[in-house]
């Protein structure tokens, strides 16, 4: 089953530049409140798919378009031309601590968040003592997230996540959550997930972690798809051209 299809997706920014001018020109600017912009290209033209039970990488510089193509495919911004189609229930973990609230105890953030990622109450009742055992924060279930470190969120959202029945999943260098015991445990919930037919859409610098868990992956650069094919391939052609 195609979980993610991608086709011809384009996006163009634009943003503000700054220029050699005269006295004159900055006073009329800064009545008239214009500023000179440029349009910077993100995206030319991506297509790609991904099955379920496939874990998908990219790969690419930063400034190569792949975290506005994570935001395109999770619903966060829409593309200039081209579409993404969405076959499943997706979740994004693109920024792991959006949605937490400093000021809520743990257990009314695991209520809150999971009702973000559509669960009901009673879904969310029946699964919180495993979201809390993942998560291995059994001694803060009624501490306020402002006293938690920036490890412990990331462990608690990736854990609501992870028990919230996502089909797709966006993982923006989650890997990195945590301690190594806690990445290996993310890691094979993670594959446990798409073994029962979720995809992953993997995005990291850690080319090792995309060759040994991606089949395929797809190399941007400046915007464009330089190739797509199995990742071994994929991480060698991106090294011999850096």
């Amino acid at each position: 089953m195609e979980r993610i299809t991608a086709n011809e997706i384009s996006k163009t920014f634009m943003i503000g530049v700054k220029r050699r001018e005269s006295i004159l020109s900055r006073i009329l600017y800064f009545f008239s409140e214009r500023e000179e912009k440029k349009k910077i290209e993100v995206l030319k033209n991506i297509s790609f798919k991904v099955e379920s039970g496939e874990m998908f990488g990219i790969i690419g510089e930063n400034g190569s378009g792949k975290s506005t193509l994570l935001r395109i495919l999770a619903g966060i911004c829409k593309p200039d031309s081209g579409y993404a189609m969405i076959n499943g229930k997706i979740i994004s973990l693109i920024n792991l601590n959006a949605g937490l609230k400093d000021r809520l105890t743990m257990k009314d953030n695991i209520y809150l968040v999971g009702s973000f990622f559509g669960l009901s109450r009673k879904q969310i009742k029946d699964r919180f003592n495993d979201i809390v055992n993942f998560s291995e924060l059994e001694d803060f279930v009624d501490t306020k997230i402002y006293q938690f470190s920036e490890g412990m969120k990331q462990r608690l959202a990736f854990s609501i996540a992870v028990y919230s029945n996502p089909e797709i999943l966006i993982l923006d260098e989650v890997l990195s959550v945590g301690d190594e015991e806690f990445r290996i445990k993310s890691l094979n919930k993670i594959k446990e997930l798409i073994k029962n037919g979720a995809c992953a859409v993997f995005v990291s610098h850690d080319l090792e972690s995309i060759k040994k868990h991606c089949k395929r992956a797809m190399f941007l650069h400046k915007g464009e798809m330089i190739k797509e094919g199995r990742s071994r391939e994929i991480v060698e052609r991106y090294l011999g051209r850096n």
